[in-house]
């Protein structure tokens, strides 16, 4: 199962399709492990699977109690066409609750949302948290810069956009000299095995069957749409998946 998560890991930026096979893999083998479904998540969703991703990102939030997921959520919702609903969602956590990066994504997902309605006033709105500070640059900084330097594009206000792509390039550069001074330091890597899973090979991923979308029948987030039987998981020939 591991193998296959360092796999999805290692190919979800050139190969993401090859990647979100061995995500899915990792799920036959032990589909109640929450990184295992956040993996098959990310994957799914740079496939542009929104519906397979937004399943999987509900299974994980039950299976972590974590909503760090919470922006790609919205944005899956977006993906569905349905921005209403990613607003909703949006909304339904305190903000202050979760972490400075994720409180900027979801800031950035729910200005897409009222971009989708044709709304840029308030999707400017939803960009202007304290976060947007032009004197500080952190790793969030230049994608929330870019957000608000497009919304004000949208606006007509290309004066003040120009600006702010001035400082996306001044927060990327920071960050990349930043990078530079401590591509030497040293972090601790843990392993987390799952027992009775640790033989997987990584090279091929397993022939999985798509998993789909779930229907609108299906759409109750409280739904436990992308559960696996991990006490007995099998590939689509039937097999044992071990």
């Amino acid at each position: 199962m591991a193998r296959h998560l360092v796999a999805a890991a290692m190919l979800v930026d050139d190969d993401p399709e090859t990647a979100n096979q061995h995500a899915l893999s990792a799920a036959r083998r032990a589909g109640r492990v929450g990184v295992v479904r956040e993996t098959a998540a990310i994957t799914a969703y740079r496939l542009g699977d929104f519906a397979t991703a937004l399943r999987e990102l509900r299974t994980y939030r039950r299976i972590s109690g974590r909503n760090d997921q919470l922006p790609m959520m919205v944005d899956c919702e977006r993906g569905l066409g349905r921005p209403e609903r990613a607003l909703e969602l949006g909304r339904s956590v305190d903000r202050a609750a979760l972490d400075t990066p994720v409180q900027v994504e979801l800031a950035i997902a729910m200005s897409g949302a009222r971009l989708d309605l044709g709304n840029p006033t308030a999707a400017l709105g939803e960009l202007e948290i304290p976060q947007l500070d032009p004197s500080t640059a952190y790793t969030w900084s230049p994608a929330l810069y870019s957000a608000y330097a497009a919304t004000l594009e949208e606006l007509g206000r290309q004066d003040e956009a120009d600006e702010w792509w001035a400082r996306v390039d001044r927060a990327a550069e920071a960050l990349a000299e930043v990078a530079d001074e401590n591509a030497w330091e040293t972090v601790d890597v843990v392993e987390e095995e799952v027992e009775g899973h640790d033989g997987d090979e990584p090279g091929e991923p397993d022939q999985l069957e798509p998993l789909g979308d779930p229907g609108p029948e299906h759409d109750d987030p409280d739904d436990d749409l992308g559960e696996i039987d991990d006490d007995n998981p099998t590939d689509v020939d039937g097999s044992a998946a071990d």
